[in-house]
């Protein structure tokens, strides 16, 4: 009989088991840990739902983002920064101007700029390994910061006009944070949603025109007491997770404990939990890499469909977030293969507050006038030319 396969950790701490428990009652080691110290993802008790869902985002970014939705205080921004620590390195141009050898093999030489076909033709590397980032949209960001655009103090003191790149373009490939995403200036939020579709977007003042790669991964956060999420924009999340506070007496109490830790020494707080947070990051990397050969079962696709049908939902990114997800759980879990329990388990994430009372009544009103033509056309007795013919 075949001896079943041990769990991977980094899907034990998808399934809510976290790893870190143990390293709390480890010594500390010094680190050198920098200053800027977050709280650490492994460190949030619980939510794991959470966090499987920024974890899947990061090991698949076809998944096509996460959007939280909860009240204050559950954790939601402290969950998205301490990912910092667990992001993968991603090949990145090392131009200015972000040519690419995928550039210069689809479009030739003419695609990229002149120094960097010369560094081709030389046979040396336009791109270079480096640490994703988590870039976070002010608060108080305007259009012209999140698209880039005329240098005004350029302008002003050297009487020279030059495009500036925007938020948007330093968030590709890395993480583009947007807090309180919906009181979101529409404006900004169609900017957004139109570079993350595409991966890339442009922009022209006047006679200048700049064309930006934007292949991010968004993730948003929002309080639903203080407002809905347009439609258009809800649609574009392709994970969705309601967070809400533990009503688990220890788990609170845990929660208290480990937030005094941290504001009393975050130093010595995070350090505990380094160890684990690099066996995890490594993890990530490798489920990474994995993804491309990961398959998905005949089963596991005809189980999405057929969700996606018996809730009646019409967006095709539902199926499509689902399997991307299912992928990368089965990555994550070191397998080649996204079964029928893969799609089980993110399905709740995937499908969640996709399905519109308002389109499912209009689409059975328009079913029903559509009824009611063909109805009267055969009362008339209208035949068509080829039935005439016949």
């Amino acid at each position: 009989m075949a001896l079943k396969k041990e769990t991977s950790q980094l899907l034990k701490l998808l399934e809510h088991t976290s790893p870190a428990e143990a390293v709390l009652r480890a010594p500390t080691p010094d680190r050198g840990l920098a200053d800027a110290v977050r709280f650490p993802f492994l460190a949030v008790v619980g939510q794991g739902e959470m966090k499987t869902a920024l974890i899947l985002a990061l090991i698949n970014p076809h998944v096509g983002g996460v959007l939280l939705i909860g009240p204050r205080g559950t954790g939601k921004t402290t969950a998205v920064r301490g990912l910092v620590e667990l992001l993968p390195t991603v090949q990145r141009s090392k131009c200015p101007l972000g040519c690419t050898p995928e550039a210069a093999e689809a479009g030739g030489t003419d695609a990229i700029c002149p120094q960097c076909a010369q560094k081709l033709a030389r046979g040396e590397p336009l791109t270079a390994a480096d640490r994703m980032r988590l870039v976070e949209l002010p608060i108080n960001a305007r259009l012209e910061d999140v698209v880039g655009g005329i240098n005004e103090r350029l302008a002003l003191e050297q009487h020279k006009v030059r495009l500036e790149r925007g938020i948007l373009s330093y968030a590709d490939q890395n993480l583009l944070y947007v807090d309180e995403v919906n009181l979101l200036a529409d404006a900004l939020a169609n900017a957004i949603l139109d570079a993350a579709a595409q991966g890339y977007y442009t922009v022209r003042r006047g006679p200048l025109t700049n064309t930006y790669r934007a292949q991010l991964t968004l993730i948003g956060s929002m309080n639903p007491e203080e407002g809905n999420l347009r439609p258009q924009i809800m649609d574009r999340f392709g994970l969705r997770v309601v967070v809400s506070g533990s009503v688990d007496v220890d788990e609170r109490l845990e929660v208290t404990r480990r937030v005094q830790s941290f504001a009393a020494n975050r130093y010595d707080f995070s350090a505990r939990f380094t160890e684990a947070t690099l066996q995890i990051a490594d993890e990530i990397r490798t489920a990474r890499n994995r993804l491309p050969r990961v398959i998905l079962t005949e089963a596991a696709e005809r189980m999405a469909l057929q969700l996606v049908g018996e809730l009646k939902i019409q967006s095709l990114r539902a199926e499509i977030v689902t399997l991307q997800a299912a992928r990368a759980r089965a990555a994550a879990d070191e397998r080649d293969t996204a079964d029928v329990d893969d799609v089980v388990a993110v399905a709740p994430m995937a499908l969640r507050l996709r399905y519109s009372p308002f389109i499912a009544q209009y689409v059975e009103a328009r079913q029903a006038e559509e009824s009611a033509i063909q109805q009267a056309i055969e009362r008339l007795g209208v035949r068509s030319e080829a039935e005439e013919a016949q």
